[in-house]
């Protein structure tokens, strides 16, 4: 009778972790016994503003999203992981993170919650009435949970704190370049440089992107590709020939080259969100907790925002035409056309191919050379999905596609890729997380 009475009277006590949520002194929960759904909330609605945004957003500006969102949410919960530092001292010009209180405890899924609202509605501050809606109503269910998992003083403890860091990466954000106001760019003119591009001949791009400031220092040491070949007409010279080969690959498509070269279009899509959507998928594949989802959030934005801007520097170093351009009048074939239209800045290097390379170098970092996931990005599309036995070959498939598609030469998809590997791995051995 005695053992049947302990057992009653233990089985309606409190758990242990639960005074450590109700009281507001003791050890703090860790970063990493927390779900990560905020994160990856907050993940998936950024891709659905991205693809139902009324004006498109592009390709470099979800890449810069993704990181100051990702460091955000790090700086947000980093408190709770012992083994990690902040990355402010690390990072350029960023700024020291708030305080935590020490001694008391914090809900890190509340602080990373508040976090990421702050963080996108100063991106999206622009999207539809929709949106902003959307964005209300998940921080407040989120909430709703989160205020009933610990004391009204611990919860708001938490929001203030990701509050806080929100702010102090907005203001770092917004000095960094990206909204600059610049002379109206005027393109070089001559022989092989680059010039509008049909069907809408619009004018050149962020061509001021790549003075952006980057994010960690050195990140683009000895990335910087070779020049391309010289231009010329004459059929026996490396650019004739590196023309050449992409209006011959175009007359002899396969289904599935076609197919790849159509799935990394990204518009309509995510533009460079793609890489924001394969984490999320991995991070789900995973069943990753709060502090994983959050170290792979920084530091898998941050080789996507690094990677545009070396990238972008060498665009508009070469300014070198897009294939259509030399297909249509060098060899005569004045009713070519690419897969889609072709993006509106100079060729070389390939963007998708150096963005490509630095986030899965950081991938494999996270999660190992040999793994497999399929990605189901466009499913909503209906394009097939794509399978992968490592990020590498997520890399390679990446750079193949800009070639299948007719919008740039192979170099430009090698070199570029090989640039951003570099990147990445800069990234990896200058960056530390942990302590």
């Amino acid at each position: 009778m005695f053992c049947l009475v302990f057992f009653v009277i233990a089985g309606c006590q409190k758990p242990k972790w639960f005074d450590q949520f109700e009281d507001d002194k003791g050890h703090l929960r860790q970063t990493r016994t927390f779900s990560a759904e905020a994160a990856l909330k907050w993940m998936d609605l950024q891709l659905r503003i991205l693809r139902t945004n009324p004006t498109p957003v592009g390709g470099l500006g979800p890449g810069r999203y993704f990181g100051y969102c990702g460091i955000a949410c790090y700086e947000a919960v980093v408190p709770g992981m012992p083994e990690y530092r902040t990355l402010a001292g690390q990072l350029n010009a960023m700024p020291s993170m708030p305080n935590t209180v020490s001694g008391t405890a914090y809900h890190w899924g509340a602080s990373a919650n508040t976090a990421l609202a702050a963080m996108n509605r100063y991106f999206f501050s622009g999207t539809s009435d929709a949106n902003k809606a959307a964005m209300d109503s998940l921080e407040n269910a989120l909430d709703s949970v989160y205020s009933r998992q610990v004391s009204p003083t611990t919860f708001q403890r938490s929001v203030e704190f990701g509050k806080a860091v929100a702010q102090a990466v907005i203001g770092w954000a917004g000095t960094d370049g990206a909204t600059a106001t610049h002379p109206v760019y005027v393109p070089p003119v001559g022989p092989g440089l680059w010039v509008p591009t049909p069907p809408a001949f619009a004018p050149a791009t962020a061509p001021y992107w790549g003075a952006n400031r980057l994010m960690v220092p050195g990140s683009l040491n000895n990335s910087t590709p070779v020049p391309p070949p010289a231009y010329s007409t004459d059929p026996s010279s490396d650019f004739y020939k590196m023309v050449k080969e992409v209006y011959d690959v175009s007359q002899t498509l396969t289904p599935e080259q076609t197919a790849i070269g159509l799935y990394y279009r990204d518009f309509p899509g995510y533009g460079g969100g793609h890489y924001l959507s394969i984490l999320d998928q991995v991070l789900v594949q995973e069943h990753s907790m709060l502090d994983i989802a959050a170290l792979a959030y920084a530091k898998a934005g941050i080789a996507c925002v690094e990677a545009g801007i070396g990238c972008w520097q060498i665009k508009y170093q070469y300014n070198i035409e897009r294939p259509i351009t030399y297909i249509t009048t060098v060899l005569q074939h004045p009713a070519w056309i690419p897969l889609f239209a072709t993006p509106v800045f100079p060729e070389y290097t390939s963007g998708h191919s150096t963005v490509g390379g630095s986030f899965t170098t950081v991938m494999t970092s996270l999660f190992g050379e040999h793994y497999h996931f399929t990605n189901h990005a466009y499913d909503y599309l209906g394009m097939a999905p794509r399978s992968f036995n490592s990020f590498k070959d997520l890399a390679n498939e990446i750079s193949a596609s800009r070639v299948f598609a007719g919008i740039h030469y192979r170099i430009s998809c090698e070199r570029g890729q090989k640039a951003g590997e570099q990147i990445g791995q800069n990234i990896n051995n200058k960056l530390k997380f942990k302590k």
